[in-house]
């Protein structure tokens, strides 16, 4: 009996420490994936940044968008490759409805849509999500893994996904306003007083958001023009988001809080909810 029992704690023993070694190794082997989607994202950035306007030559533009680029830059724009942040706050797995505490790091460049983001969400003590997609040089890709270890969601480049992906670009253009200057990958169309619409347009593919200004010439919102689907496993760019708190980073007013939302039937459903933690500005 004692024998048998023995041996049975150390097969219990050795399952445990194999799975361990599996899940090491798996979370190592998927945040080299990570890195290496974010050094793309950068290399991108630093081959083509974002192009310099000069704000005396923005009369063209919607009245709106003149008052935001003169609220944004107190100083005339500088070439910006991309930028690098981290984020902490809380967020809400699709098709659930309670929120986790939630931290991520994302690399954008500025120049060319491109982007890399990784987020990790905590679902039962000692339990962990690693999430990330990635969209560079025209095509997606995005993955959820239980314990870094077990797919849960692999979705790879289609249209539509690329499509997304791009208007994920422009909703968080507002961190680095310079690819929202004329001349890049951004057109403006009026609205009204406060209202514009921004279109970017890359590889053959179109995306737009409506923004929506604050009387001070921040903006405010980016609100999609279509409903979202709200019965996908992933949220995808969402469609609508919420910016406040803005500070002067490196040269320009960049928003540190956000809220991140789906959207359908005239209701928005916060998904993703916190602030930039971190955020760092690399010139070319």
């Amino acid at each position: 009996m004692r024998r048998s029992l023995k041996y049975s704690l150390i097969a219990l023993a050795s399952g445990l420490a194999a799975g361990l070694t599996l899940v090491a190794y798996s979370s190592l082997r998927t945040e080299a994936v990570i890195q290496q989607h974010m050094a793309v994202v950068a290399a991108t950035g630093r081959t083509a940044p974002s192009l310099t306007v000069a704000l005396a030559d923005l009369d063209h533009l919607p009245a709106p968008v003149q008052r935001y680029f003169r609220f944004t830059f107190p100083e005339p724009p500088r070439p910006l490759a991309f930028v690098r942040m981290t984020m902490a706050g809380d967020f809400r797995r699709p098709r659930t409805e309670g929120f986790a505490s939630t931290t991520a790091e994302q690399t954008v460049a500025a120049g060319v849509p491109a982007l890399a983001f990784a987020a990790t969400t905590p679902i039962v003590p000692g339990v962990w999500a690693r999430a990330y997609d990635a969209y560079a040089h025209g095509q997606m890709e995005m993955k959820a893994k239980i314990l870094s270890t077990l797919t849960v969601v692999d979705e790879r480049e289609t249209p539509a996904l690329n499509r997304t992906s791009l208007r994920r670009w422009l909703l968080e253009s507002p961190l680095y306003p310079e690819a929202l200057l004329p001349g890049g990958p951004v057109r403006w169309e009026a609205l009204d007083e406060h209202r514009a619409r921004a279109l970017v347009r890359y590889r053959g593919v179109e995306a737009s958001l409506v923004a929506s200004f604050r009387e001070d010439g921040s903006l405010e919102r980016f609100d999609a023009e279509q409903d979202g689907d709200l019965e996908t496993p992933y949220h995808g760019s969402g469609e609508h988001v919420t910016r406040d708190d803005y500070r002067l980073v490196t040269g320009a007013m960049r928003p540190m809080g956000f809220v991140i939302a789906r959207a359908a039937g005239g209701e928005i459903h916060p998904f993703w909810r916190g602030r930039v933690t971190a955020l760092e500005v690399v010139r070319p």
